[in-house]
């Protein structure tokens, strides 16, 4: 092959090579860029679990009603960033101590306990689990991660009895009380001095059965009181039994802690009501901000937490000014239910003239006032 001839076929190769690489080229597709993968969704956090501990039934149409409607405020305001339960019908036994830890075993980082007795069994619990948030109602003791709420029922009582000294006709009214501690024993007093603001002649009878709820015995009770000669009745337990007693009996009885009115409607002078609701949105709330911190909180008709609702239309206006006018000195101040002079009943003074009683006065109360027949159980004891 001559010189000529070997450069022509290099030649030809060549453009053959460069041929067939454009054309692969050319038909190579192009493959598009991977997209980037979707950024993963912020994670939930859990909802805060919260545990409520009640004395009675939720059914009760009283103390423990009106809890739970509280418990019910929460997860309407809340919604899934709550998680609430609840057990009913807890003993003031070491049986609460029991019910506390197993809320906390199940996760639990806030706990109510909705009664006075409550008190040492959560005391103990908070030592043990310092994770854990723990309210307790009606006490006076409090820990770093334990701390106390109340209402002032007494205002609500005190409200009643300005109704109940303008509808009676003996002058005597009646109380179912269940266990004599201050509380009990501030409302008997505060019913008794609000019917005497409008009626001096009120005398009290007081029925102590020693329990929170326990329908046979106030009924029992209120029976005896009326058959006592009370013809106005109001209670310091949580169910509806004093007020249909009081509607069979052909008498007249307040609600107490929930509107009682549908239970003896012709009897009904109106409830005594507490609203446990803003209490508990704020304690969730706090909770769940990180601002919870230990201290004592007391509401009553300033805050919202304690009305009487569902007077009577036989309350004559008179009585329903008055009512009026209590009511708005509580909320703004100008009314101060305990001020001297108060007596107790047995003559002694316990509130000099224009001395204003505080809290810790109000907190100890452990007699009764210029009015109320007997004495209080246990008082003498030292």
């Amino acid at each position: 092959m001559t010189e000529l001839n070997k450069r022509a076929l290099l030649k030809a190769v060549a453009l053959s090579a460069v041929t067939v690489a454009a054309l692969v080229a050319c038909g190579k597709k192009e493959e598009p860029a991977p997209a980037p993968a979707p950024a993963a969704a912020p994670a939930k956090p859990e909802p805060l679990k919260i545990a409520f501990a009640y004395v009675g039934p939720v059914g009760d149409g009283g103390w423990t009603y009106a809890h739970d409607n509280g418990r019910k405020a929460v997860e309407k305001e809340f919604g899934d960033k709550v998680a609430t339960s609840f057990v009913e019908k807890v003993p003031e036994s070491a049986d609460a101590e029991r019910v506390i830890r197993d809320m906390v075993g199940q996760g639990n980082k806030l706990v109510f306990g909705t009664t006075f007795g409550y008190m040492e069994p959560m005391l103990k619990v908070a030592v043990d689990h310092k994770d854990v948030k723990f309210e307790h109602a009606t006490g006076y003791k409090t820990a770093d991660n334990l701390r106390t709420y109340d209402s002032r029922t007494y205002e609500g009582a005190y409200m009643a009895g300005v109704i109940a000294g303008k509808m009676t006709k003996t002058n005597t009214l009646g109380v179912v009380a269940s266990i004599p501690i201050p509380e009990v024993i501030r409302n008997i007093n505060s019913f008794t001095l609000g019917a005497q603001s409008v009626n001096p002649k009120i005398k009290t009878k007081v029925v102590w059965v020693n329990e929170w709820f326990n329908p046979p015995k106030e009924t029992e009770a209120a029976t005896a009181l009326i058959n006592g000669g009370a013809d106005v009745l109001m209670q310091n337990t949580d169910s509806s039994a004093v007020l249909q007693t009081a509607e069979k009996m052909g008498k007249r009885a307040f609600g107490w802690d929930s509107d009682m009115t549908a239970y003896g409607p012709r009897a009904h002078l109106g409830s005594a009501v507490i609203n446990w609701g803003p209490y508990y949105v704020k304690a969730v709330r706090d909770a769940l901000d990180g601002k919870w911190a230990t201290g004592q909180t007391w509401w009553g008709v300033k805050e919202g937490a304690i009305d009487l609702v569902s007077v009577a239309a036989d309350v004559p206006e008179d009585a329903k000014k008055k009512l009026d006018e209590v009511k708005s000195g509580l909320k703004d101040g100008s009314h101060v239910i305990w001020k001297g002079p108060i007596a107790d009943n047995t003559g002694k003074e316990v509130l000099p003239k224009d001395a204003a009683a505080d809290d810790k006065f109000l907190g100890g109360i452990n007699f009764y006032v210029k009015g109320v027949e007997g004495k209080v159980p246990g008082a003498d004891k030292k």
